[in-house]
């Protein structure tokens, strides 16, 4: 271990949080869910525990931060994770802060009895943890102008997008959109077989983060049929919820969608298009991948104590049960129950 770790002092964080962001922000590999407000939008919605942990040198100057939730129930399991339903987390910071605030955050896992500590980073580490790359990235490179784009595509894309113009379909942004986005998503993660989360932490995204987040709609005939809720930061955009009601796939309305978001991101100066993580060979990985995109692994560390699958997921043999019941619930039973079962599975 070198001086530097020896000189460091993990703690939870007790200062402004505009302390936190302004580190975060000058780091290497830092996402939009590294921001401190993520931490109030967690509590205000789920109650889960959030440990945000620094690690300080003598000086008490900042080295390292971790953003780590606890996520814990009876039915699920006991989770250390940064950050749960999201994509991206774990540390940043020097190196040794990084190996510091690692060492922390397995002593507590160890401490409390938890099944497992994931941290979920964008970028390898140089960590003694196995990771798991069941999860990737696809993101799109946007030139300058959207005429340069539109000529990358294939005439494919180009005429599907062009479909869905021709049928009327309109695509509007902004924060008037969350009702309408929401409407979409839970009917979607239905028809998935995938519990929703609650309206609630869309509403909590729009008090924390109003200029950050976009929401996004597909109309035909002024009814919302495709939609999607993101990110922005440090010149990327993210997709991190996307929905399309299934009976308008013909139509391809998300193609539009997806195209319009681009064209947006583009005239606000972002240069990089994510389009989220996805697993690997799924429907979702080849609708990601057709836009002439690619994929980037995801650095998924883990320590655990029990379990060696990961977090608990509908590709999981030991829940591949639900999406079977519940694509079958009605919609309102659905949105009903969706939500406290979600809250537990990060």
């Amino acid at each position: 271990m070198t001086e530097e770790v020896h000189e460091l002092h993990v703690d939870r964080f007790a200062g402004a949080p505009s302390t936190w962001n302004e580190f975060v922000r000058a780091q290497d590999g830092w996402t939009h869910f590294h921001l401190f407000e993520w931490k109030n939008v967690i509590q205000e919605v789920f109650g889960h525990e959030c440990i945000y942990l620094t690690a300080v040198d003598r000086d008490d100057a900042l080295s390292g931060v971790l953003p780590l939730v606890r996520v814990k129930s009876r039915i699920f399991g006991h989770y250390l994770v940064s950050m749960p339903f999201l994509n991206y987390g774990g540390p940043l910071g020097t190196a040794g802060a990084i190996r510091k605030l690692v060492d922390h955050a397995v002593h507590l896992a160890r401490e409390s009895d938890a099944d497992l500590l994931e941290l979920r980073s964008r970028t390898r580490l140089d960590l003694d943890l196995p990771v798991s790359h069941r999860k990737v990235d696809v993101i799109l490179e946007l030139p300058d102008n959207p005429a340069a784009l539109w000529s990358q595509f294939k005439t494919k894309r180009r005429t599907r997008i062009r479909r869905a113009e021709k049928e009327g379909v309109e695509v509007r942004f902004g924060l008037s959109e969350l009702d309408t986005f929401y409407t979409v998503f839970r009917r979607h993660m239905r028809d998935l077989g995938t519990p929703v989360l609650s309206r609630h932490i869309f509403e909590s995204i729009g008090d924390h983060f109003p200029d950050d987040v976009r929401f996004v709609t597909a109309y035909l005939k002024g009814v919302p049929i495709a939609s999607g809720c993101g990110f922005t930061w440090d010149r990327e955009f993210e997709m991190t919820w996307g929905a399309s009601l299934q009976e308008f796939n013909k139509w391809a309305p998300n193609m539009l969608l997806y195209w319009k978001t681009m064209e947006q991101a583009i005239g606000e100066g972002v240069r990089v298009f994510n389009f989220g993580r996805c697993t690997p060979g799924g429907g979702t990985h080849k609708f990601k991948l057709q836009w002439g995109s690619r994929e980037i692994p995801l650095f998924w560390y883990q320590h655990a104590a029990t379990l060696t699958e990961g977090t608990p997921s509908p590709d999981d043999s030991r829940y591949s049960w639900g999406p079977r019941i519940w694509k079958h619930l009605p919609l309102p039973l659905a949105n009903l129950m969706g939500p406290a079962i979600v809250r537990n599975i990060p």
